[in-house]
């Protein structure tokens, strides 16, 4: 076990040194695209002035034949554009195939210096991280690169689930963890083809009316993901780092769509995968707190003064708890709205409407 005073030390001489806070930076929606797509790549200079986060596939998506030529895309799309405030991430293939390392040295040395996070799919275990992190290091040395390029595993395995906590522990470079249902889906034999999202058959059922046992009785779906994002979100709190839902495979259901991206925010998720760019503008709704949500958690910490003690506001009380659930959606909000004017100001008005102008 490495002791914990080595833990933030460069793991190849000239690396740069670890980080030991992940930057808390926008990231509602990772947009995917296709590197190796002409079609795909001519629109990258527009999406990356609505996206936080723009992600170049390698893997999934991408067929064995176009492997390369997607490779090739990435570093040409990344040398000749200027991203701004947007991330640029890349998912490398897995850790079992035969692209990863070729991947890894080529996309550092050629745009390590504009690559924010690479995204590993397949993560199983703390030893795949440690893989990547020390392969990391000596490519960022040979490099020459000043600050590490980031981590970012993706849960798509039962095994994946059971190690959660020690993948998110398992290098200073984790910067969150995304769930991929479909390959999880299939590594647990669950019986659903759906990419993301409920299934009509995975329900609870009310009683039989005692009354009259031929009344219909209501069902209720249920959300198969509970359990393993409510999972993934605490190992993730647990060590700094953040969460995301993957994809919703369905373009075209942009209702169940928003309920999914909306089930994952809740629950605590900072963002979500999306597909198409219709998928974009539903992250960054559901992603961006409400004006009135963060009016009323403004208004909160403003009467709750020092934040001790308990007040009344609208019959409900409101306490020390209350005032740290508030922080959180004020801080987001702030957080986003620093280069959006618009929602800077949706938040501003809504703010003056509930405290007349005393905004803190």
């Amino acid at each position: 076990m490495q002791p914990p005073k080595d833990f933030f030390r460069p793991l190849a001489l000239g690396a740069p040194t670890p980080i030991r806070e992940v930057p808390a930076r926008p990231s509602r929606m990772i947009h995917f695209f296709d590197p190796s797509n002409a079609k795909m790549a001519a629109k990258v200079p527009e999406l990356a002035k609505k996206a936080d986060v723009l992600l170049g596939n390698l893997e999934d998506a991408i067929s064995a034949d176009k492997k390369e030529a997607a490779r090739e895309g990435l570093v040409e799309i990344a040398l000749a554009t200027d991203f701004g405030d947007t991330q640029l991430w890349t998912r490398i293939n897995s850790l079992d195939s035969p692209w990863c390392l070729d991947d890894l040295t080529r996309l550092v040395p050629a745009i390590g210096h504009k690559l924010d996070v690479i995204m590993v799919p397949k993560v199983e275990g703390a030893e795949d991280i440690h893989y990547i992190d020390r392969l990391l290091a000596q490519l960022e040395a040979q490099a020459g690169l000043e600050r590490p390029i980031l981590v970012h595993a993706l849960l798509e395995t039962a095994r994946g689930v059971a190690n959660v906590e020690e993948i998110c522990g398992a290098s200073p470079r984790m910067q969150g963890l995304s769930l991929g249902p479909a390959d999880l889906a299939a590594d647990r034999r669950m019986k659903t083809t759906r990419v993301g999202g409920g299934h009509p058959g995975y329900v609870v059922r009310a009683d039989p009316d005692p009354d009259d046992a031929e009344a219909p009785r209501p069902s209720y779906q249920q959300d198969l993901w509970h359990y393993t994002m409510a999972r993934m979100v605490d190992a993730c709190a647990t060590y700094g780092i953040f969460p995301y839902w993957g994809p919703f495979g369905d373009i075209r259901d942009t209702v169940a769509c928003e309920d999914q991206f909306r089930n994952a925010y809740l629950m605590g998720c900072v963002g979500s995968w999306s597909l198409h760019p219709v998928q974009i503008d539903i992250a960054k709704k559901v992603f961006s707190p409400e004006p009135s949500e963060v009016a009323w958690a403004r208004n909160v910490i403003h009467q709750m003064g020092d934040g001790t003690g308990a007040v009344m506001i609208d019959g409900k009380m409101q306490d020390d708890a209350t005032v740290k659930q508030c922080k959180v959606v004020v801080e987001l909000a702030e957080a986003l709205s620093a280069n959006d004017p618009e929602l800077a100001a949706s938040y501003q008005a809504a703010t003056d409407a509930v405290m007349g102008g005393g905004s803190n």
